[in-house]
């Protein structure tokens, strides 16, 4: 069963994670997490970047799709011109 505790946030919006869900899910200082909220719920959701390996394998298949989808490197480079020219 889940672990279930009790905090509070501080007028600077900070919240303290609870000790033993810390330990428990092994979370560690800088752990970076995606905030969800709606309504009255809020969730966290630790992320942790991808290894060099899987990485290297999402690359792979993003070059893969291109091909397949018959994207060019001209096609990359005028839509990263076009996003760069908005800013």
């Amino acid at each position: 069963m889940a672990s279930v505790s009790t905090t509070k946030m501080s007028s600077k919006g900070q919240v303290v994670i609870p000790e033993n869900i810390r330990k428990s899910l092994r979370l560690k200082a800088g752990t970076q997490f995606i905030v969800v909220g709606d309504k009255d719920v809020v969730i966290l959701k630790s992320i942790t970047p991808p290894s060099i390996d899987e990485f290297d394998e999402l690359i792979a298949k993003a070059r893969e799709d291109g091909e397949k989808s018959g994207l060019t490197k001209a096609d990359i480079a005028e839509a990263v011109k076009k996003v760069r020219n908005k800013k």
